[in-house]
């Protein structure tokens, strides 16, 4: 069931920046919940270091399998 609440401009603005494509409000807080509290979001302008190192370890661990299968088509 859906509920209706008001949030400042500011917030609204921290959300949005927040939200990745095709991602409602709701997932957005809901993620963000799981991590700590929502008053953590306040004032963020980047991403966590913890997150950050996550992103990177991602990306290389995606990178090298590209890398992989290409080596494999040539």
């Amino acid at each position: 069931m859906a509920k209706t609440i008001a949030i400042s401009d500011e917030v609204y603005r921290l959300l949005k920046k927040a939200k990745l494509p095709n991602e409602s409000f709701s997932s957005v807080i809901k993620r963000n919940f799981k991590r700590g509290r929502i008053s953590d979001l306040a004032g963020r302008r980047t991403i966590g270091r913890k997150d950050w190192q996550e992103a990177m370890q991602h990306l290389a661990t995606s990178e090298f399998a590209t890398s992989k299968k290409l080596k494999k088509g040539l």
